[in-house]
């Protein structure tokens, strides 16, 4: 049957591809007709400086001065091309980087550091020569082909899926001011004392011990604190701690707070008598609160879903979130958030 798109002929060459047998073949084919490199460079379609090349690669060296010199081989140029790409991968770094590794492991186990914040940590303190580092993602690299001391069930932040955001829902009841009244300011990062917060329950929901957690959204400044159950009263109680620490300085420090519609936070609208802005989220849109979601999910670190909050203390909790106030964040510039909070609070009280 015939086939009128149908052609044996072979494609074209594009300019700047690498060359194949069947160029080789004509170069010799060219070269031993006496044709120049640039004629032969025009017929093939590549650079002159290629022809040359391919030359002397596929030219046998000569070994006296006695009989004919060596002719070019195809086949030869070929094989030399073949050898040379297999010796052409880029050596991988990580043999010179051992005490970078063993230092970037020491401060994952200690501090339960990222590899982006070790690895930027280093890099802004000059802890290492630039020569003996890798980035975070050959740290990533090296840890999914097995090259460190690690696994990665001990980094479960790497093997998380990602969440869809969903239409929001409106059948739940809202505890006071909603987020769409929310100033710009508070969503735009630009300034600190604007909060997000919710509760971190144990494998018992509102009938047992309880966590209240804060972040702060510019410096990511995170508040945990053990509360006696999922309950107004006790967020309530909590809040008021929060307040006598702070004073008549605390409406500078929580400038606003936005919570979910948890029926926790049901009475969480008396906090702006102390002059502190609430709104609450849209029900069922954890999104509209993302800082808080984010550093609840790394404070599972220290406490696992499905445990109990009695196996905790009030000191083990603010122990756990001062770690991850000590990481260092590539979003703050490789500084901490404790850096940053204790540097807010030294302004704003020696202002005062």
């Amino acid at each position: 049957m015939d086939c009128q798109e149908y052609t044996t002929g072979e494609r074209e060459r594009k300019r700047g591809q690498h060359l194949g047998l069947s160029e080789r073949g004509a170069i010799r084919v060219l070269h031993r007709q006496g044709f120049s490199q640039r004629k032969i460079a025009k017929v093939v379609n590549c650079s002159p400086t290629t022809v040359g090349n391919e030359l002397k690669r596929g030219t046998a060296p000569r070994k006296s001065n006695k009989g004919r010199a060596p002719c070019y081989s195809a086949k030869r140029g070929e094989a030399v091309y073949k050898a040379n790409r297999q010796r052409s991968r880029r050596r991988k770094k990580l043999g010179c980087c051992q005490d970078f590794l063993d230092w970037v492991v020491a401060q994952f186990r200690e501090h339960d550091w990222s590899f982006d914040a070790c690895a930027g940590y280093a890099r802004r303190h000059k802890l290492f020569a630039t020569d003996e580092m890798v980035c975070s993602k050959t740290l990533y690299n090296a840890l999914w082909s097995g090259e460190l001391p690690l696994s990665l069930t001990d980094m479960p932040e790497v093997l998380k899926r990602k969440s869809h955001k969903n239409k929001p829902r409106e059948n739940k009841r809202i505890y006071g001011t909603s987020i769409d009244e929310r100033p710009a300011v508070a969503s735009g990062r630009t300034e600190i004392g604007h909060w997000e917060g919710d509760t971190v329950v144990g494998h018992r929901a509102g009938k047992e011990a309880a966590i209240l957690s804060l972040v702060e959204k510019k410096t990511r400044h995170y508040i945990a604190l053990l509360i006696e159950g999922k309950t107004s009263e006790a967020v309530m109680a909590a809040m008021t701690a929060l307040q006598e620490e702070y004073g008549n300085r605390f409406s500078e420090v929580f400038k606003t707070i936005t919570l979910d519609n948890g029926s926790e936070f049901s009475d969480f609208a008396a906090v702006e008598q102390w002059g502190t802005k609430v709104f609450f989220a849209h029900p069922y849109t954890s999104w509209e609160r993302p800082q808080n979601e984010r550093h609840n999910g790394l404070f599972r670190l220290y406490v696992p879903k499905g445990t109990s909050m009695s196996n905790y203390s009030a000191d083990y909790i603010l122990r756990s979130a001062d770690q991850l106030n000590g990481r260092p964040r590539k979003i703050l510039g490789y500084n901490t958030p404790e850096e940053l909070f204790d540097a807010f609070l030294d302004e704003l009280y020696t202002a005062a």
